[in-house]
């Protein structure tokens, strides 16, 4: 990847990552971009470290009372970069906002399954302006961040990723029933609409709760938090059935650290890592179809995808 880019906000991060001493930069930068590489110094390493860390600060106390973030997206990131505590990760919120463009919103080192982390999280980003409920929130099951919403946000709905969801229901059957099932967990997912999703899942339940009752539990037990999607716009469902808009820019970030031989301070880690999230962010796409948000903002309804807009003949009645 450090061959496809000259950026000195995408590469130094990634060196600290992989354990690279400040020492080794010169070198390794040379190696990576030849002649064009720069020279920089422990000393001017040290200063880019400190603009970081300041920029970093800025961002933190940054003011968002003008902020609204109509859908939000959230996870907790684990890194193969080896940080001081290993039962710590990164908690990210990732935002749309009403012109449909995705931002960082929330980032900390905390513990995915920790609503005390998340609560904290989010009362944060509360006390810094943002008044605004999410419309909805995305992410997987195994954290502690829906009891944290529910408290903070109370109004914002529900929505279990599918991708997670049809990992945690084939890891409960054998290898050779999950090609078979994994089609049918697409049906329900792909349903054009709730009715359908329902039936699939009543399908799904006959076919299976005789000889794996746990894959079927599963399934129905957030059975709500899975077609949330389906009281949106048909154009966001793409969207909103994954974290993949946390998914795929932390697997680039993934994909740019190894197991380092000492442990990384948490402060180091995070600074990296939210340098290397600001860098990918400056490519991240529009929502599709980002003319219906003010819809879902006016508080429009929707079932089935369809917007449900009173004729005039309603309104006087």
């Amino acid at each position: 990847m450090g061959r496809r880019t000259k950026s000195l906000d995408a590469l130094l991060p990634v060196l600290y990552l992989r354990g690279i001493s400040t020492g080794d930069f010169q070198e390794a930068l040379s190696a990576l971009l030849g002649n064009d590489a720069p020279n920089l110094s422990p000393s001017v390493i040290g200063r880019l470290k400190q603009e970081w860390q300041a920029e970093y600060d800025r961002w933190q106390r940054r003011d968002l009372a003008a902020r609204h973030y109509v859908y939000i997206w959230v996870d907790g990131i684990y890194l193969q970069a080896r940080m001081e505590d290993d039962a710590a990760c990164m908690l990210v919120i990732v935002g749309a906002t009403p012109e449909g463009r995705k931002e960082l919103v929330g980032f900390q080192i905390g513990v995915r399954e920790s609503a005390q982390s998340w609560r904290e999280l989010l009362v944060d980003l509360k006390a810094r302006g943002l008044s605004i409920a999410p419309e909805i929130a995305v992410g997987d099951g195994a954290m502690g961040f829906w009891k944290a919403i529910e408290e903070i946000f109370p109004s914002t709905r529900h929505q279990r990723c599918w991708v997670h969801k049809l990992a945690n229901v084939l890891n409960k059957v054998p290898k050779s029933v999950q090609p078979a099932m994994k089609a049918d967990l697409r049906e329900v997912r792909d349903a054009p609409d709730r009715a359908s999703a329902e039936a699939a899942i009543a399908v799904f339940a006959e076919k299976y709760t005789a000889k794996y009752p746990k894959a079927v539990e599963c399934l129905t037990k957030d059975r709500e938090a899975l077609l949330t999607f389906f009281d949106f716009p048909a154009e966001h469902w793409d969207h909103l059935r994954t974290s993949n808009p946390i998914e795929s820019v932390f697997a680039t970030v993934r994909h740019r650290t190894v197991r380092t031989k000492g442990a990384l301070s948490q402060k180091t880690a995070r600074l990296m890592v939210f340098k290397l999230a600001m860098a990918a962010s400056k490519t991240w796409r529009r929502l599709k179809g980002e003319n219906c948000l003010p819809m879902v903002i006016a508080g429009v309804k929707f079932t089935d995808g369809i917007a449900l807009i009173a004729t005039a003949d309603q309104r006087a009645a």
